[in-house]
């Protein structure tokens, strides 16, 4: 099978991996790629926000599955365009993609889907945002309401913070504080059917002990020992299998990755939010830990074949950590020169803003390495991770050093 994957950062790496460790797959093909997917994929140079250069590479390759990796050609619609061609597509219409393309429109099919999720209103003047804020009260919750990479979110004790956040995005979903820990959980879905994935817990902020600003995440880990036990059935019961069914009764039937945050709050599950492609840094823990083979199974995803598919997984734990350029995430500096990457067992190292130059691999992006550790637990997982992390160099890099250390010293204690 000849893949193209559309993408370039951390997720975009390990999702290479995991399609080129199927043998189903004879050709793999990554635009743009990066460094670390060029040591094994033919990389293409491209514009992905150009529709018609994913279109026409495509075509070229004459490939036989494309894979969308971030939010922002799927909400442009490339999914739609390669279907008219008759070319399977892992990832969703434009019209299904607005579940992450707005959040407006998310809260409205979770009510008709009757979806657990947060109170929330969508609020376009000053007026709307000082009434919202009032209604909900501290700590706010403000949310743009479309694409943001991941730093549209503010939570915050601070009113002025959260209210000139609104001013700075203009149209807004503030919404009630969901108060209890985070998962992510991931639906694989054919359209019709939907594969629910085993959680995984990504951190947001970009320092130690959840300080610091917001950020496309720094870390992420999986399994949880403290999560429920049920929690990938009571997931798939109440959340995304009822996304499916009312996606499909729109006419708009959603193909491709549903990611559901969740927030465990004392009141039950709820949903923080969606989006509309495989999670970055969860991505990193979450494929290398799977052993249903990667492309098969979006294939049968892409072509309505999920109906009789069971995910396999792995009896080992994973532990990614980022590390992050100087500045991040408001102003991150690009340039500096990464040392020579340790080559450690058990330990994947994923690009994520890397370019190759005449002096070397140097940093281009804000988030640049993910650093994934493997083990029988999530201790020896984060050990390795850390040795690794600690021994590149890159001039004021930094990373969290608290990556599922509190789930780990909790399984250790079971």
């Amino acid at each position: 099978m000849r893949i193209l994957l559309v993408g370039s950062g951390g997720r975009e790496h390990a999702l290479a991996l995991g399609l080129h460790a199927d043998s189903a797959c004879t050709a793999l093909h990554v635009a743009p790629g990066n460094p670390g997917i060029a040591e094994f994929a033919q990389c293409h140079p491209i514009d992905i926000s150009n529709n018609a250069e994913i279109v026409a590479l495509a075509q070229k390759i004459d490939a036989e599955l494309v894979v969308i990796g971030p939010e922002g050609p799927l909400v442009n619609g490339v999914a739609d365009d390669l279907r008219r061609l008759k070319i399977a597509v892992f990832g969703p219409s434009k019209a299904a993609a607005q579940l992450e393309g707005s959040k407006t429109f998310a809260k409205e099919v979770m009510a008709d889907a009757g979806v657990p999720t947060a109170h929330s209103f969508t609020c376009s003047t000053l007026e709307e945002y000082e009434k919202a804020l009032d209604v909900f009260g501290a700590p706010y919750v403000v949310k743009d309401d479309g694409l943001a990479g991941g730093k549209g979110v503010v939570v915050t004790q601070d009113r002025k913070e959260a209210l000139d956040h609104a001013i700075a995005c203009k149209r807004v979903v503030i919404e009630e504080y969901l108060n209890g820990p985070e998962v992510s959980l991931f639906g694989i879905s054919d359209g019709t059917s939907i594969l629910a994935m085993q959680p995984a817990q990504d951190f947001k902020r970009a320092r130690d002990n959840d300080k610091g600003l917001n950020t496309g995440g720094m870390g992420a880990y999986s399994p949880l020992p403290w999560a429920p036990s049920d929690i990938i059935e009571d997931t798939h019961t109440q959340v995304l299998a009822p996304m499916i069914a009312e996606m499909n009764a729109r006419g708009t039937p959603f193909v491709g990755l549903l990611y559901a945050g969740l927030a465990l709050t004392d009141h039950g599950t709820r949903v923080i939010e969606f989006n509309v492609r495989f999670g970055d840094p969860e991505t990193q823990v979450l494929i290398p830990l799977l052993k249903t083979p990667l492309a098969t199974l979006l294939f049968k995803a892409a072509t309505a074949g999920l109906a009789d598919e069971v995910l396999e997984w792995k009896e080992d734990s994973a532990v990614t950590v980022v590390l992050a350029a100087e500045g991040y995430p408001s102003a991150p500096k690009s340039g500096g020169v990464i040392s020579t990457l340790p080559s450690i067992q058990d330990v994947q190292i994923f690009h994520a803003g890397t370019a190759r130059t005449d002096e070397g691999l140097i940093a281009s992006g804000g988030r640049v390495l993910t650093v994934t550790g493997i083990g029988s637990d999530l201790t020896e997982a984060r050990n390795r991770a850390y040795r690794a992390i600690s021994q590149i160099s890159l001039p004021g890099s930094f990373y969290r050093s608290d990556i599922a250390f509190n789930a780990s010293v909790a399984e250790k204690g079971n």
